[in-house]
């Protein structure tokens, strides 16, 4: 997928360029919007598979008993759910997002299963993470990425709170590999994916933005280089679903 830069003070907001100041908002609206429903949403959109994606990156993620992790872009509480498990009594998650309607949808879902120990939970820009440097065993973030303005800032940010030998894992919308699927994904997204979100959600903009967000996503070899000039070392991508989503992995060295 070949990215066409956007007009100098400006970025996408899928299709649509807008000023870079006016972007974190509109997302923020269209998340808004679609907090309640996303876990719904993403059962319908993905046919559930997104489940086991969630699963996979968690499971290889190298996450260890004491690991101090930080979840971005975690505001459905998902991703959390699975790191508890692996960093134990000893370790703890910080739940980081953007959006503090997100944070609250994650936060009362965990509450109400009981897990409440290690866990932290907080609003803030991964671009401007509120920590000091070297403080994270692991810093993960699931399909949040592609809705950020500036994604180079956001991974310098990744790599500066990381601690030497820690690691940065990135499960995001990709560029599909196999040409048969192409199409059939394509009208999949276009077509399908804002009728569900308008029966369910009533929300046809919103949905038709995730689409256009994916399509506007750097592809695999992009993001690969764009991470390696934020700083990071040995990164990796492996794509899962013929590459309709892709994990990167880099280290601070």
């Amino acid at each position: 997928m070949t990215q066409s830069p956007d007009p100098p003070g400006t970025t996408h907001f899928g299709y649509r360029d807008v000023p870079e100041a006016d972007k974190a908002r509109l997302v923020g609206e269209v998340f808004t919007s679609v907090a309640r429903n996303y876990d719904i949403m993403n059962d319908l959109m993905s046919f559930g598979v997104h489940r086991l994606w969630k699963r996979y990156f968690v499971a290889t993620s190298g996450v260890r008993e004491g690991d101090r992790v930080l979840d971005l872009a975690g505001g459905t509480g998902d991703i959390a759910a699975l790191l508890l498990p692996k960093v134990g009594a000893k370790g703890s998650v910080v739940v980081g997002d953007i959006n503090g309607d997100m944070l609250r949808v994650g936060r009362d879902r965990l509450l109400d299963r009981g897990q409440l120990r290690g866990l932290d939970w907080s609003q803030m820009d991964a671009e401007a993470l509120p920590f000091p440097d070297k403080s994270f065993d692991c810093v993960t973030m699931a399909f949040g990425l592609r809705n950020v303005t500036r994604k180079e800032n956001a991974l310098a940010e990744i790599h500066r709170v990381l601690k030497i030998g820690g690691r940065a894992l990135v499960l995001e919308f990709s560029s599909v590999r196999a040409q048969f699927l192409k199409p059939l994904y394509d009208f999949h997204s276009f077509e399908v994916l804002p009728r569900i979100g308008k029966l369910i959600a009533g929300d046809e903009a919103s949905y038709r933005y995730l689409a256009e967000s994916i399509r506007k996503h750097p592809d695999q070899a992009t993001l690969k280089a764009m991470m390696e000039a934020a700083g990071l070392a040995r990164v990796d991508v492996r794509n899962l679903s013929a590459g309709i989503v892709a994990i990167h992995r880099g280290y601070r060295v």
